[in-house]
């Protein structure tokens, strides 16, 4: 059985991880919004026209879903609140894919084309392992 410390440095890599892939994103945003807009890898433009006002202001969420993970790099007490608040971002965010495709924003093919990995899959990751720090914090 590994290690309290080991699983704790677990935990920590897991954190960074998405710390940084929300803070890439927000830097990206905030820094460049038509840039963003133009060149993500999701079809952005199929949502409609560019608002750099707008892609700021999500800019702004991925910087504190960002910054409350990589507090709780280095701090643990702030591991299962940092997940927990990113988790519910992620689901929000995956809802609001779900409803656009749904009432025919996206063409058809979009959510498997730009959607099922980096929205729904990473929501889904994240969403296990926020359960399973959540079942390891009350196990102690």
């Amino acid at each position: 059985m590994p290690s309290r410390r080991a699983d704790d440095g677990g935990w920590a890599v897991v954190l960074a991880l998405f710390a940084t892939g929300n803070l890439l994103n927000a830097a990206w945003m905030l820094a460049s919004p038509a840039h963003w807009y133009e060149n993500l890898p999701a079809n952005v433009p199929a949502s409609g026209p560019l608002n750099e006002h707008f892609v700021r202001d999500i800019g702004a969420i991925y910087l504190l879903v960002g910054v409350a993970l990589a507090a709780g790099v280095v701090r643990r007490s702030l591991r299962l609140p940092a997940m927990v608040l990113a988790s519910a971002f992620y689901v929000l965010h995956a809802l609001v894919h779900v409803y656009d495709s749904a009432r025919g924003l996206f063409a058809p093919d979009h959510w498997w084309r730009f959607d099922l990995v980096p929205i729904y899959g990473a929501t889904l990751l994240l969403v296990w392992l926020t359960a399973r720090l959540a079942r390891q914090e009350r196990a102690g």
